[in-house]
């Protein structure tokens, strides 16, 4: 289950992401590591850590 700061995280970046019109194709948990990975248009993957950190990959 993801952490609060990563739900608010994940839906600020999805908002952003649909703005530039890229489309949503995946948002998952890594179970190893409790990250959300997000993948968003051709080229797009984000990683939120669960501190609400996260980076283009």
């Amino acid at each position: 289950m993801p952490t609060y700061e990563q739900l608010r995280t994940c839906f600020i970046l999805s908002y952003q992401n649909t703005r530039m019109y890229l489309p949503i194709y995946l948002v998952t948990i890594d179970q190893r590591t409790k990250h959300v990975v997000i993948l968003a248009g051709e080229e797009t993957e984000i990683v939120i850590y669960p501190n609400r950190k996260w980076r283009y990959v």
